[in-house]
């Protein structure tokens, strides 16, 4: 891939060695931007197809059998174990995966609606608990 990219704000070029780097992101930008005869929100809005919770941090007992216990639940929907257990629908999906460096499980869900999200996301966080606040 030239380009990836995560909600939690790294950007990785492969012109770059595929290390991570907001000063290119930020280059980008302006240059579009400067460019552009629209506002940003213009820009980005096909891009937004999706509503996101963003990630939100639970800290629970044992991992694995949460995780687990999203993967029987929602078993109908496409399931990938790539990172954690991430879940596929045709107007939502989730990922639910272990933090590499905190005891924590992070979870990141897009809905089609702010509707579908909220109903979603108050789901599985009464699955999970209460979320872990910064």
């Amino acid at each position: 891939a030239v380009f990836g990219g995560e909600l939690s704000g790294h950007f990785y070029y492969r012109d770059n060695f595929c290390t991570d780097s907001g000063l290119i992101t930020l280059a980008h930008m302006l240059n579009i931007v400067g460019n552009a005869k629209v506002p940003v929100s213009e820009l980005i809005k096909p891009l937004r197809r999706y509503h996101s919770s963003g990630e939100i941090n639970f800290e629970v007992e044992d991992k694995q059998t949460k995780m687990d216990e999203l993967a029987r639940r929602y078993g109908d929907g496409q399931i990938d174990h790539l990172d954690g257990v991430a879940i596929s629908f045709k107007d939502w999906w989730f990922n639910c995966r272990p933090s590499n460096t905190e005891p924590l499980l992070r979870l990141n869900v897009e809905a089609k609606t702010q509707e579908l999200l909220d109903e979603r996301l108050g789901e599985i966080e009464s699955q999970l608990g209460k979320p872990v606040r910064p």
